[in-house]
């Protein structure tokens, strides 16, 4: 995805929360880069040698995106997670959450992480309670993003 896409999902009200994360989908495809950015793509493989001698093979830049699909977008911010360890480790969660969820209807997904974990429970940047903790929250606020709101 790229930067535009992330404003148009971001722009809509986020489809659940929870504690931590935010999720936000759009029905929609992403954008395409224009045809100059995707020539010089191409261009920028296909020239020049390689100092090991060996010639690099030009791969045509892909033209059409696959017709249906859920492309996920992840924002962690520094201010919310201050190492990069657990930056890492919470963007690994929520991709991995995200594979396990065969039935998200298609479109742009952004899950953003919306206030730090306290650091007095979690002092590890990278301990397995952080990474229990993030897994069992995110897959709770993917089963509500599935299920639909709760009627009361």
């Amino acid at each position: 995805m790229r930067s535009a896409d992330f404003e148009r999902v971001l722009g809509k009200p986020s489809r659940a929360r929870s504690n931590h994360f935010a999720v936000h989908h759009l029905a929609a495809m992403p954008s395409k880069l224009p045809k100059p950015a995707r020539l010089a793509l191409a261009l920028s493989t296909a020239q020049g040698e390689l100092s090991t001698g060996d010639t690099q093979v030009a791969h045509s830049p892909v033209e059409e995106l696959p017709p249906e699909g859920a492309w996920l977008g992840v924002v962690v911010p520094k201010r919310h997670a201050k190492r990069s360890v657990t930056r890492s480790l919470l963007k690994r969660q929520i991709r991995a959450a995200f594979e396990q969820q065969p039935l998200l209807p298609p479109g742009l997904w952004v899950v953003r992480l919306r206030s730090p974990f306290d650091r007095k429970l979690f002092p590890s940047a990278s301990s397995e309670a952080l990474r229990a903790a993030a897994r069992a929250e995110l897959q709770q606020l993917l089963g509500r993003v599935l299920n639909g709101p709760r009627k009361a």
